[in-house]
């Protein structure tokens, strides 16, 4: 008759993992974070930070006196005003006809989905101004289909419109592509009608991603400058924008001052973008409380 002894630590013999090459899901290469960190803030700061920097030297070079004279002049007011009032325009008729585009390209199959979906990204490709050029000869004093808006705040809306398009629908389109189609039949079976059903389940989801958008084609819009060289003609007052005069002052010398002008359209820029990047948060997370 033989007896068995049970090891009261059986693991206790066990020699310990060792951890395969690559690392597992807590594995940390010592200072890989710290690396990492160091890499993307030097190239942000070559990138980004020192160009900024730049700028507000060269515009600090007048004194505060001559800041505010360039920017509050008559010809800068002007700029400004068109500016905003046409980016401001582009963007909500943006919002709304490529949150329509992003929609008929995912919740759609027609033939030639995907060469629409290509052209969509064609105004990143192409140079603007070739865009600009492109437009003259469509709605130029020559225009094959017989709108003339050369020289008109309708030719600078539509090269505006034309290259800050693919910032909304690329904003949308995926946040659609995920969206719950489960939640929207459900809807429909307690009864809601396709119009209750966009504007209170599909809408909200899709409000962080179209303010992104957004925001990302009105800072394109204020800054643009190829696609409007040509088709606008920068007429004081009318068509000219900031860009164009920022163009103006650098042609009499003087750098000081356009390096002015374009802090205050940085500053408009980054003001949108928080603010509509705000807002989208505080829409995200009132939607993932409604779930």
């Amino acid at each position: 008759m033989t007896s068995s002894v049970v090891d009261p630590n059986p693991d206790a013999r066990r020699p310990e993992p060792t951890p395969a090459p690559g690392g597992g899901p807590g594995f940390r290469r010592p200072g890989g974070a710290s690396l990492q960190v160091g890499v993307a803030v030097v190239w942000l700061s070559i990138i980004v930070l020192l160009p900024l920097a730049a700028i507000m030297w060269i515009a600090a070079k007048g004194g505060w006196d001559s800041f505010v004279t360039t920017v509050t002049s008559p010809s800068a007011i002007a700029s400004f005003k068109v500016t905003l009032t046409i980016s401001i325009a582009v963007t909500v008729v943006n919002v709304v006809f490529g949150l329509l585009i992003a929609w008929v390209l995912v919740r759609d199959d027609f033939w030639g989905k995907r060469i629409v979906d290509a052209l969509i990204d064609l105004p990143f490709a192409l140079p603007t101004i070739v865009a600009s050029l492109v437009l003259l000869a469509l709605y130029g004093p020559r225009s094959p289909v017989g709108i003339h808006i050369q020289h008109t705040a309708w030719g600078v809306g539509l090269a505006l419109a034309f290259v800050t398009l693919p910032f909304v629908v690329r904003a949308v389109q995926p946040v659609l592509l995920e969206l719950d189609r489960e939640v929207e039949e459900a809807a429909a079976s307690l009864g809601a009608n396709n119009a209750t059903i966009f504007f209170s389940v599909i809408l909200p989801a899709l409000a962080p991603a179209l303010l992104s958008g957004a925001g990302l084609a009105f800072s394109r819009a204020i800054g643009e400058f190829g696609s409007i060289v040509l088709i606008g003609g920068a007429i004081p007052g009318k068509t000219e924008v900031s860009s164009q005069w920022i163009r103006t002052l650098i042609e009499n010398d003087d750098p000081a001052g356009a390096a002015a002008i374009s802090i205050v359209l940085l500053a408009i820029s980054f003001a949108v973008l928080f603010v509509l990047r705000y807002l989208g948060a505080k829409a995200a997370k009132r939607d993932e409380a409604a779930r």
